[in-house]
């Protein structure tokens, strides 16, 4: 590995399990609890079929973006700030787009949505970042 590189640590590991772990247990719910809890606060079957459907989203992001967190923690990057950069913008992604669905669903609140894109632009943001990230000194 080269000298600049970042080895995959402890605390990465940790984050991309809690990361992944959440994701499945919310998963869960939103498939089988969701409905009904939405139920028993009064909305009607139509805006319960979008309110599972946006809380799916977030789940589904959630969980893709829980292994780009795992993937982190085994990649060799070029340096800590680049990992350190990258997991910071994966992570504001999972607050801002997934928990503001699961929020907007949870409360029944609309305006919540405002909030989603951000993350959607933490993730694209971080993504991008992967493009020159990798250790150079890798065989290709």
């Amino acid at each position: 590995m080269h000298s600049d590189s970042v080895a995959p640590s402890r605390w990465n590991m940790i984050l991309a399990g809690l990361a992944g772990a959440s994701a499945v247990g919310i998963g869960a719910f939103g498939a089988h609890g969701l409905p009904n809890f939405l139920e028993q606060s009064g909305m009607d079957p139509e805006t319960i079929a979008r309110r599972v459907a946006q809380f799916d989203t977030g789940a589904r992001y959630h969980l893709a973006h829980a292994i780009v967190l795992l993937a982190l923690a085994v990649a060799p990057l070029r340096s800590t700030k680049w990992l350190r950069t990258i997991r910071a913008l994966m992570v504001a992604g999972l607050i801002f787009f997934s928990g503001s669905l699961y929020l907007l669903v949870l409360t029944n609140t609309p305006v919540l949505g405002a909030i989603t894109p951000i993350g959607g632009v933490c993730w694209m943001v971080g993504w991008l970042m992967f493009v020159g990230c990798r250790d150079s000194s890798k065989s290709q």
